[in-house]
């Protein structure tokens, strides 16, 4: 037999231990029978043939054992062999060596057609067992539909794969196809970079994640997981790649799904803003989880207010759409209602808050209106989920998420993911809708305790704003006054309360009304905000135990005088006034603060300034002026340059502020901030009156003569008999009770004011006198010919003063 013959029996031997991997050629499985030893024996059983790997195997030459029995190469002839009279197919044995020992072979014979005589093919066992071992494992991994194996030859062809019709794209993947045949061109080239690295470096890559694309099908991407590994013959030399291609798709969705989990997470519940809120969450499935995706929330939820507890939450409107720009249908806009969904079998689940998947037909069949269809369901979508969002026993919304074109349809996985999402992000926008109502019941209560945002008085006229904080900071007790005070003065009042929300705009309502009855006793700036420090830590200590350190606040008071035409302020830690002079640029007025409220028993300092009429004095809380991206300083500045640019004769005060705060405010602030802006007035000369009062009792009869020439003058004749009862009894005090130097000054202008002061701090005190009394009775008659009448006190004197109304002011 020639070795053309031998090497014929060898391939149909070989053949019975496919691996069922295909291969390019005979060639292709050789490296499996490198080793093989071969004979040729004839019908008794001798030796015919012996060829080369057969004398490697056992050391002996063709000469040597050609025409011997091949039971002689045998050293232990096993029992059932021994007197058989056929060469059985299959054994094994020990065959003798040339050098002395043993050999354990194991063995296959076949007949040679056409004669008696039988070709036998032996090797080493453990070299059999090896290779078997082998087989099993490549046709196990051959059988797994989740893993390809390809073998790459060193151009990177294919040489043998397991891959069949449906596993790459649907078509058998021949032997000699390249990459580029099954992949489109970009995949390719990644992957055979990959594999031509391993070939050149003989360095293995191992789970190596890719997205590819087949040729056939470019717009969906599929993850697999490569590992590679250089193949060699017996010299080590290279001879191509074998690469395994796992499915990663279960795992690159499990990790999506994981990922997706964790940005909800990250990115939702933010912000306590509701439609804020919605949006974000929409933002993270868009497209991560649906190609669009919209929330609707109910129309109650966006006000604060808990949703209608009847089967769906009632009626709903779109809060979120992404993204933003893909063209929707006409049905589904940004903040407008969305039409129910009808009554169906089919949304039992949703009812029961589980998320519901339709299939573009099923969803057709259950809204059953052509018309609606073409209104709600956006372009080429072919599968929806709807889950409610359900938190706290009540169903804020609903998230809608479609797949359009060639996306795969919602899957029962992605469905449990969903109602995880969904749940997360209902508690976030319950949290926002909740913070909502609470925000704006403390903003409500803080604008009610505000003033009138404009007052008009003989002393200035002014504009107050009020401006709540927003991204979740909650009002802060900021607050603006402007109090009228006897003889035409006015204070200006600018306040910042500790602390946020509901006990924040409480307290400053208590300070509010604390500063107006100071007011009324006519303090001096730095006497009052000691007073209110006082009352301070009076609130302090009523106040729990672990609320006691955020009682406190601060606070800017200041007494215009138009007479005088001077200003007294004190600060309790607040932030200076800017005055913008007309025809001048403004600048902040430097004044002398004093400690925070909180902190009582520290002196306060009065700062006195000349204000021109037609002035804008500005008080503000630090809201207005503090930023992430600017400190104090820089924030008065910016301030300052703005009221300079903004602040005209001709303009009003309340359009000057709006300006202003849109100039000056973030966009959502942290902070409260309140402004507050007074325009000057002066009283003209001409309209007061002033004489200094000797120490004499005479004095009181000329007091009465320069009352009645100065109200003859100004055509108040019929305030005459009052007035000079008036005069007559103060400075009758003054002189019997008070001390010089003394002054009596009358102001007109819509009432008639008539001041008496003396240098004695004595505080007057209004008595009925009896019957007997000899005195006593000028304040009493004060109290009824007035008005309204009150002391005030300063530095070393008294004023004692009287208002009367003129019944036709200048």
């Amino acid at each position: 037999m020639d070795t053309e013959n031998v090497k014929n029996a060898c391939s149909a031997g070989a053949s019975q231990g496919s691996t069922g991997l295909s291969s390019s050629g005979p060639s292709g499985g050789l490296y499996a029978f490198d080793g093989l030893a071969a004979a040729v024996l004839d019908h008794r059983g001798a030796v015919v043939r012996w060829t080369g790997t057969a004398e490697d195997l056992t050391g002996f030459r063709a000469e040597e054992v050609c025409g011997r029995p091949v039971q002689e190469l045998v050293a232990d002839l096993p029992d059932d062999l021994r007197g058989a009279t056929e060469m059985p197919t299959s054994g094994r044995v020990r065959l003798r060596h040339q050098r002395g020992d043993t050999i354990d072979v194991t063995f296959r014979t076949t007949k040679v057609g056409g004669s008696a005589e039988v070709l036998v093919l032996a090797a080493p066992t453990h070299h059999v067992a090896d290779h078997e071992q082998g087989a099993a494992l490549l046709r196990a991994l051959s059988a797994q539909n989740r893993i390809t194996i390809a073998v790459h030859n060193t151009d990177l062809a294919t040489v043998q794969t397991n891959a069949t019709p449906g596993t790459l794209d649907g078509r058998p993947v021949q032997p000699g196809t390249r990459l580029s045949d099954v992949l489109c061109a970009k995949d390719a080239e990644n992957l055979e970079a990959v594999l031509r690295q391993v070939l050149e470096t003989g360095a293995p890559v191992v789970r190596r994640n890719q997205q590819v694309s087949w040729r056939h099908d470019p717009a969906r991407q599929h993850a697999l997981s490569l590992s590679a590994f250089r193949l060699e013959d017996a010299r080590g030399r290279p001879t191509g790649v074998a690469a395994l291609y796992f499915d990663n798709a279960d795992q690159m969705r499990a990790r999506r799904h994981l990922d997706l989990a964790r940005e909800v997470a990250e990115r939702v519940g933010k912000s306590l803003d509701v439609v804020r809120t919605a949006q974000d969450l929409a933002d993270v499935l868009a497209p991560a989880f649906g190609d669009l995706v919209a929330v609707d929330l109910a129309h109650s939820v966006f006000d604060g207010e808990e949703p209608s507890k009847q089967p769906g939450g009632g009626d709903m409107g779109n809060a979120a759409l992404a993204p933003a720009t893909a063209v929707w249908p006409a049905g589904i806009m940004r903040g407008e209602s969305i039409p129910p969904l009808p009554d169906h079998p089919l949304l039992c689940s949703y009812r029961r808050g589980e998320p519901v998947v339709f299939g573009l037909d099923e969803f057709i069949a259950m809204v059953s209106d052509p018309q609606l269809v073409e209104y709600l369901v956006p372009r080429d979508a072919h599968s929806v989920m709807v889950a409610p969002l359900h938190a706290r026993g009540l169903t804020l919304g609903a998230i809608t998420a479609w797949r359009c074109g060639r996306s795969d349809p919602f899957t029962k996985d992605e469905g449990d993911l969903m109602k995880q999402i969904a749940s997360r992000g209902a508690l976030a926008i319950d949290n926002a809708r909740r913070y909502t109502r609470e925000h704006r019941a403390a903003v409500a209560l803080q604008q009610s305790l505000l003033p009138p945002a404009t007052t008009d008085t003989p002393a200035a006229e002014t504009a107050g704003l009020y401006l709540p904080a927003g991204g979740g900071a909650g009002s802060s007790g900021d607050w603006y006054d402007a109090i009228a005070l006897p003889s035409l003065r006015v204070a200006l009042v600018a306040g910042d309360v500790v602390g946020h929300g509901m006990p924040a705009s409480a307290t400053m309502g208590r300070l509010r009304a604390a500063i107006q009855t100071l007011a009324d006793l006519e303090l001096e700036p730095d006497e009052l905000l000691t007073r209110l420090a006082d009352l301070i830590q009076r609130l302090a200590a009523e106040a729990p135990s672990g609320d006691r350190d955020i009682v406190g606040g601060t606070c800017l008071y200041a007494v215009y005088d138009p007479v005088t035409r001077r200003c007294a302020m004190a600060s309790a830690g607040h932030p200076p006034p800017v005055l913008v002079r007309p025809g001048e640029t403004a600048e902040a007025v430097g004044i002398s603060p004093g400690p925070p409220l909180a902190l009582s028993g520290l002196p306060y300092e009065t700062t006195v300034i000349d204000v021109e009429p037609g002035s804008v004095l500005a008080l503000y809380t630090d809201g207005l002026i503090e930023r992430g991206d600017r400190d104090i300083g820089q924030g008065l500045r910016r301030l300052t340059e703005a009221l300079a640019a903004y602040c005209r004769p001709d303009r009003p005060l309340d359009e000057t502020g709006q300006a202003l705060l849109a100039d000056l405010a973030d966009q959502a602030p942290r902070d409260d901030a309140a402004l507050l802006l007074a325009r000057t007035r002066a009283v003209p000369a001409e309209d007061t009156a002033h004489w200094q009062i000797p120490a004499d009792p005479a004095a009181v009869s000329k007091a009465r003569e320069w009352t009645t020439r100065q109200l003859t003058t100004w055509g108040l004749e019929d305030l005459l008999f009052t007035s000079e009862l008036i005069v007559s009894e103060l400075v009758t005090n003054a002189i019997r009770y008070g001390r010089a130097p003394m002054d009596l000054r009358l102001i007109r202008h819509n009432v008639l004011v008539c001041e008496v002061t003396d240098s004695s701090g004595t505080q007057p005190r209004l008595r009925r006198a009896h019957t007997t009394d000899e005195g006593g009775r000028g304040l009493f008659l004060v109290a009824q010919l007035a008005e309204r009448w009150g002391c005030r006190h300063g530095q070393n004197r008294k004023t004692i003063w009287s208002e009367q109304r003129i019944e036709c002011p200048l």
